[in-house]
């Protein structure tokens, strides 16, 4: 029996069993070599948050008190790497298996992109995604809160566009290591007064984007003190509720910034019917193959898929220690 890695409840990963059926006419038995995650979103039900809401009515487009987001068992994984009886090389979204069936319209031939690049995918869409929403030009300088591969991705993917400065805020040391490396200005926002340092780095104008990935409270009241005058705040993290805290009555009433909430993958688009999200998905895999968005220093390096089950809950536990974890399935 093949096996998949899932979280059975909160905070409870393990295998399970799957089904080693044949592939149907339009599938493709696929044995995985690598994988990677999307921290991010998985801990939100890895921890619990994401059913704090309660169900949500697709129809009245709200939560309700009934039912949950996601039923357990939930499976991880994000994205897998592997080849085709052919020998061709392929991408695919899916969980962590060591045996996948995957429809072959889902399958992305990755040419002579490596895969760590190629697993920059998925954060480039929401990357992207966001620096759109936010309606960044030429010449703005741009904030990015919140260093995992989501951020790091942004950070790429504003200096292609054309920001004159991007400046990049996480407590983490390595991942602000990495932020320097792809060209931003790095910030620990650890006791600082991290709004009064985009101001100042900006001649005291503010910045005119910030984007945040980061999902923590003090993020966004520093970006409602750091953004310039009208400027815009493009806010796609998955957050926990907040608590009590968020005063939107000083230099965020006064600064009247534009904030916008960004999810890439929710259609219509904004600017819709021009931009979706095949659109999107589409722009971000020229990008990776111009080499305009790259995976180096982001991509963990891989653990043995038979070791994911004990790994898996430090990505929660340490951050630090990883940003986007890889797995090796030889």
């Amino acid at each position: 029996m093949a096996q998949r890695l899932v979280c059975r409840a909160v905070g409870e990963i393990g295998w399970v069993s799957t089904s080693d059926r044949e592939p149907g006419p339009d599938e493709i038995a696929i044995t995985p070599e690598f994988g990677v995650e999307k921290h991010g979103t998985m801990a939100a039900f890895i921890k619990g948050y994401a059913n704090q809401r309660g169900g949500w009515d697709s129809t009245n487009r709200l939560h309700v008190a009934e039912g949950i987001l996601w039923n357990y068992p939930v499976p991880l994984g994000n994205m897998q790497f592997g080849r085709v009886p052919s020998g061709e090389w392929v991408s695919w979204w899916g969980p962590f298996e060591d045996r996948a069936i995957v429809r072959s319209v889902m399958l992305r031939p990755l040419g002579h992109v490596e895969w760590k690049d190629a697993a920059m995918q998925d954060p480039g869409e929401f990357g992207l995604g966001a620096l759109r929403d936010s309606g960044m030009r030429i010449g703005d300088a741009v904030a990015v809160f919140g260093l995992g591969a989501i951020g790091l991705a942004t950070i790429q993917l504003a200096r292609a566009a054309g920001a004159s400065k991007v400046i990049a805020i996480d407590p983490i040391e390595s991942r602000r290591s990495i932020a320097n490396q792809f060209g931003a200005i790095a910030i620990d926002p650890t006791g600082a007064d991290v709004g009064l340092l985009l101001r100042e780095m900006t001649s005291m104008r503010g910045v005119d984007v910030v984007v945040d990935f980061s999902g923590v409270a003090a993020a966004l009241q520093s970006a409602f003190r750091g953004i310039a005058y009208g400027g815009t705040i493009a806010y796609g993290a998955f957050p926990a509720p907040f608590g009590a805290g968020l005063d939107l009555g000083g230099e965020a009433h006064m600064n009247r910034p534009r904030v916008i909430f960004s999810r890439a993958c929710s259609d219509p688009n904004p600017d819709h019917p021009r931009w979706n999200e095949e659109r999107i998905r589409a722009e971000v895999w020229r990008m990776i193959q111009s080499g305009s968005l790259k995976g180096t220093g982001i991509v963990d390096e891989p653990v043995a898929f038979r070791d994911l089950a004990q790994v898996y809950p430090d990505i929660a536990l340490h951050p630090q220690n990883h940003v986007k974890l890889s797995v090796d399935y030889h």
